[in-house]
This record gives structure tokens, C-alpha cells and sequence, in this order.
């Protein structure tokens, strides 16, 4: 058995998009794009779905909690699910929010500590898991998020080569789901589900293409 770890934020829980800050409701199992991809891949996966709505890269937010920090929590995670083969981070877009004043680079950098943290983190055969980095797609200034992502369309527009070097680095896995993928113009950050969709095809289409490559 495969076992692959998703570890993201809202998109990776299956918010749907946002009417309204208290507009909160998810898709189903099957339609997340964490659940096409167990379907795709079949049953010698299994997928672990984990997914917080506001989950940062290595940020405390100051308005929702450091619990929405992503590092805080991961080592924890990684070691409760061990063993663990493959490890999906998504995130980034949360890092987007104007309270953070974040550069794209320092978002990317946050990917790629993420992605060092994982590689420091093995099982009692001494392996770590790898690692595949997904850049969401570029965010849009729309809807009743406009004010909170205030100034991170463009930045979003920068992240998916910075994370593509800061994967390079760390020996992870790179792909870009700008090119699969776009988001809903109701709030600019979340998926319908056709999206989801598409995701899901493209993660499980790269891990087969990934496995084929390393001979597993």
C-alpha cells in the first residue's frame, strides 16, 4: 500500500466558493480533488486528506490563530500517519492575505521549509517520504475576499517559478496547477468542483509519471 499524505489548506478540505465570510459548506468526499485522486490511483493508495481552511505555510496568523500555522502542526502529522510515502503540500495561498505583508518570496521559502521539514522526518527504515509541491493557481481580486487578498493577485502570479526553484532545491516534486486549474470568480480563491476535478487528475496523473521515472 501507498500511502500519501495531502497536506493543505481550505482547497484541500473542499470548501466550496464563498458567497459570504459565514457562506461555508464542502465537497463531498469524491468530488475533492483529494478524492479523485485515491479514485484514480485505485486501491493500492491510500490518500490521507489534510485539509485546514486558513492554513498558512510557516505563518502564526494573528487574526485566526497560530494553530493555522501549517509548520506547527505538520511533524505531529507526518509522525500520526507514518509510514508515509509521498507527501502533497498545497499551500500558500492563505500567506496571499494582506495582515501578512508577505513577498512571493517568502511564501516560496515557506514551501521549501515545509518541504525540508518532511525530508528531516523518517520511519524506522531511515527513508523519508517525498515530497511533491503543488503551486495553486493564480488567486483573483473578486468577491468578499477582494479586501483580505488586497494586492496578492499579483503576487500569486509570481509564486509557481519561485516554488518550482525552491522544489529543485529540496528534491521534491513540481507542478503547476495554474495550468490545470483556475479558480472561482464567486470569492477568487476556491474550486468548483470541475476544478477539483482537474486537480485531482493532474496529481495522480504526476505520481504514476513520478513512480514510472524512479523505477517503483
Amino acid at each position: 500500500m501507498i500511502n500519501i499524505l495531502c497536506f493543505g489548506d481550505s482547497n484541500t478540505h473542499g470548501t466550496q466558493p464563498m458567497a459570504s465570510i459565514d457562506d461555508r459548506s464542502r465537497w463531498s468526499a469524491g468530488e475533492r480533488w483529494p478524492g479523485v485522486v485515491q479514485a484514480a490511483l485505485g486501491p493500492g493508495y491510500h490518500i490521507i486528506e489534510e485539509g485546514l481552511p486558513g492554513r498558512t505555510t510557516v505563518f502564526d496568523d494573528p487574526l485566526e490563530g497560530a494553530h493555522k500555522n501549517g509548520r506547527r502542526y505538520l511533524a505531529a502529522c507526518l509522525e500520526s500517519h507514518w509510514p508515509l510515502d509521498i507527501v502533497v503540500l498545497m499551500l500558500g495561498v492563505n500567506d496571499l492575505k494582506a495582515r501578512f505583508g508577505l513577498t512571493p518570496f517568502d511564501i516560496a521559502m515557506g514551501m521549501g521549509a515545509l518541504a525540508a521539514d518532511v525530508k528531516s522526518v523518517t520511519g524506522a527504515s531511515g527513508k523519508a517520504a517525498d515530497v511533491l509541491i503543488l503551486a495553486a493557481p493564480p488567486i483573483r481580486t473578486t468577491g468578499w475576499t477582494a479586501l483580505m487578498f488586497a494586492g496578492g493577485e499579483a503576487k500569486s502570479r509570481m509564486l509557481a517559478p519561485l516554488c518550482k526553484e525552491q522544489a529543485a532545491r529540496q528534491g521534491a516534486g513540481f507542478l503547476d496547477l495554474g495550468t490545470v486549474a483556475s479558480v472561482s470568480l464567486l470569492d477568487g480563491i476556491h474550486f468548483d468542483a470541475a476544478n477539483h476535478r482537474a486537480i485531482g487528475e493532474a496529481v495522480a496523473s504526476f505520481i504514476k509519471a513520478r513512480a514510472a521515472a524512479s523505477g517503483n
